[in-house]
């Protein structure tokens, strides 16, 4: 978490007020609410007023992923979901589409969408009278590749489709424009730009196109999201969006770093895999898999060390089980168990890497070891 942001959680949640008050503390509530709200919409190049504030990337996933949308005001009844077979959980799951009105758009080995396949299933469903909502991430939450959205969005307005996709993890990452984009609404996590957990965001384009409300009740969020707003949170959020959009230069030079922790690792363990390593990809994140290890053991091992490793997605951690992603991505099966991801910022410095190189070479020997085996 951001020290800023923080330190902006701490004093707004020592005042008094509700943001939907009339009163003179529940104004100055409100005023910070919107003052975050205009954050958060520079942060995608959008308009504040199609800033809705939720709970997280999992509450605001669900809330858009729906059948019920209007255009300009009038319904726009949607009949199935399109969903990459790469998203993260709170996406795959449908939201509040019956899992028989579920398609799985199929992905190459490096992540990347079909984007053939997505034009032939669109046709078929305009031609039976159906329009679909298709959901396609942003940039992958365990790879780090970023989906040709561009090509999605184009195929989807040619039969009538309505896209969504999940920005949580590229915001703060790579510059985003909602409209340059050309999706009718993204979804954003607060804590994934170092803002605190349990603050999210939905951010509509100018496309027309509104959502049903997932929670209903009061006039919240411009009766978009029932419910008293989490109003320090969500300053703390406003925080990190205004700081996240500063260190947007800095991809260059994390994408170095990055790929200097691939060559160290492909100079100790030859037999290393970087996965959509020839895809366009967020520079923070490297997933790779040694042959013949475990990803449960080598997390372990690596936090004994110093050094936090993650394995599939967070929201599925603590099971052992093979990652839904590589699976998609048609990796082979000794390696489905074996997936690891980095994750790097602006702020690791080359010592930390030497470092990391060091505690490398220290893990991997022992395990190779222990299995009278060689990476290599």
């Amino acid at each position: 978490m951001r020290g800023s942001a923080l330190a902006r959680f701490v004093e707004v949640a020592g005042r008094p007020g509700n943001a939907s008050s009339v009163h003179s503390e529940g104004r100055q509530a409100k005023a910070v609410l919107e003052q975050a709200r205009r954050s958060v919409a520079r942060l995608v190049t959008g308009d504040a007023k199609g800033v809705t504030f939720c709970s997280g990337g999992t509450e605001a996933a669900n809330t858009v992923l729906t059948p019920d949308w209007t255009l300009f005001g009038k319904p726009y009844r949607l009949d199935r979901l399109v969903v990459s077979a790469v998203e993260h959980p709170a996406v795959a799951r449908g939201g509040r589409f019956a899992a028989d009105r579920i398609d799985v758009l199929p992905v190459n080995a490096d992540g990347i969408v079909d984007c053939a396949w997505l034009e032939a299933h669109l046709a078929a469903l305009a031609a039976r009278g159906e329009r679909a909502l298709v959901s396609v991430m942003l940039a992958n939450n365990e790879t780090g590749v970023i989906e040709p959205l561009a090509d999605v969005v184009r195929i989807a307005r040619a039969h009538g489709a309505v896209v969504h996709t999940d920005a949580v993890q590229a915001a703060g990452k790579i510059a985003i424009d909602i409209n340059a984009l050309g999706v009718d609404v993204l979804t954003l996590s607060a804590h994934k730009i170092g803002g605190v957990q349990g603050a999210g965001a939905i951010v509509r384009g100018q496309n027309g196109f509104a959502f049903a409300p997932l929670l209903t009740g009061g006039g919240q969020e411009l009766w978009g999201r029932a419910g008293t707003e989490n109003v320090a949170a969500i300053a703390a959020f406003g925080v990190a969006a205004d700081e996240a959009l500063t260190e947007l230069g800095d991809e260059a030079e994390v994408a170095r770093k990055r790929d200097s922790i691939a060559v160290l690792l492909r100079a100790l363990l030859p037999s290393v895999q970087i996965f959509g390593e020839a895809a366009p990809r967020l520079g923070n994140t490297l997933a790779f898999a040694v042959p013949g290890t475990a990803a449960e053991t080598l997390v372990i091992a690596f936090d004994l060390n110093g050094v936090a490793l993650s394995s599939g997605s967070a929201c599925s951690s603590g099971k052992v089980t093979a990652s839904p992603v590589l699976k998609a991505m048609g990796v082979a099966p000794e390696l489905l168990k074996a997936g690891l991801r980095i994750s790097i910022g602006s702020a690791t410095t080359e010592d930390e890497i030497q470092r990391f190189n060091v505690i490398c070479r220290k893990v991997f020997g022992a395990i190779m070891k222990e299995h009278g085996s060689c990476a290599a």
